[in-house]
């Protein structure tokens, strides 16, 4: 147990390192990511057509704005870019035969790494979060309360790790098939439609708004599936959108996907070595 816990501090401490070896390079590209705010203001500014009082689905102009900036802060936790290519690349390549050689879980060395790769992240991102919120603090209608920042912090947790096991869990899939870029491209696209990022799910619904029975079941199917968990569900909990009873099952169900998708990847993990052929260097 404590060289389990030595072994991963140590592989922390060596991809922090990594990350702040180009540090300049890695901050330009950390604080680029924050341009697209102010394409958001003026996007929404044209669909709303500058009238603050009026909603759409739910939403006035006001309430979309803060929803796009606490989406950029559950998207900075759940996206994992790279990590399933990367997968796929080790294993094509033989770079693979490194876990299976040494005493280092794959899986583990992976998840720390990802670790590492976000607090250097917000190491450097802190400031111009605080310093975006604070000028956009208007479009907040209240200030939550401390439950609500303590789920909120809670659904970030949940947003990494369904993010991280999901992207891994695909990576596995290069076990059995040589190319996994088109399922990593299909991936990015159901992410991106159903996790909230592109609009919030309650947008979605509206699509079926002629047909409640229809609404009602893709409201239950999209609450079951893991995607919401990335974008949608931290941000909605900030927004009080989901309050009580049906945040505390939806915080039940975001920790039961953790589980699942664990136990899957640890089950491919297994099976695919079974099939894997060492190739390389």
């Amino acid at each position: 147990m404590l060289a389990t816990l030595s072994a991963n501090w140590f592989i922390l401490k060596t991809c922090v390192s990594e990350r702040l070896t180009y540090r300049a390079d890695f901050a330009f590209a950390t604080l680029v990511r924050f341009l697209p705010i102010v394409t958001q203001v003026f996007l929404w500014g044209a669909v709303y057509a500058g009238d603050t009082s009026r909603s759409l689905n739910g939403y006035t102009y006001r309430n979309m704005v803060a929803y796009a900036l606490l989406v950029m802060v559950g998207r900075a936790f759940s996206s994992m870019p790279g990590l399933a290519a990367g997968m796929a690349r080790d294993v094509r390549d033989g770079t693979i035969k490194k876990y299976l050689t040494q005493p280092v879980d794959m899986l583990a060395y992976l998840f720390w790494a990802r670790v590492a790769h976000k607090l250097v992240y917000y190491v450097v991102a802190t400031g111009p979060f605080v310093l975006v919120f604070y000028l956009c603090r208007g479009f907040f209608d209240q200030a939550p309360d401390v439950a609500t920042i303590g789920a909120f912090v809670y659904a970030l947790l949940l947003a990494f790790l369904i993010g991280f096991l999901t992207e891994s869990l695909i990576g596995m899939i290069s076990f059995w098939f040589l190319e996994i870029s088109s399922l990593v491209f299909i991936f990015m696209m159901l992410n991106y439609f159903l996790s909230g990022h592109m609009v919030p799910l309650d947008w979605l619904l509206g699509l079926f708004s002629g047909n409640e029975r229809l609404q009602e079941l893709v409201r239950q199917g999209m609450a079951l599936l893991p995607f919401q968990y990335m974008a949608y569900f931290p941000a909605a909990i900030m927004l009080g959108k989901l309050q009580g009873s049906d945040l505390a099952r939806h915080l039940v169900v975001g920790s039961a996907w953790v589980l699942l998708l664990l136990a899957a990847n640890r089950i491919a993990f297994a099976r695919g070595l079974r099939r894997y052929s060492a190739f390389g260097g």
